[in-house]
């Protein structure tokens, strides 16, 4: 029985973790990748924007 309650937390955290990358792969692509990648590309810019404002004020 100790085996037993020493192999239930793992296995049931592996299982959730496939569960997790599937969800993940699935919703790849599709009909909001566009948006998705406009958000990304969004927020890439903002930082990049704050890098360079920051440097600027530094010199």
């Amino acid at each position: 029985m100790d085996y037993f309650s020493a192999l239930v937390p793992p296995v049931v955290m592996a299982a959730f973790f496939i569960g997790v990358v599937r969800v993940i792969v699935k919703t790849q692509g599709g009909a909001a990748k566009a948006k998705e990648d406009a958000a990304v590309d969004a927020a890439l810019a903002r930082a990049e924007g704050a890098r360079q404002a920051s440097a600027a004020g530094d010199a």
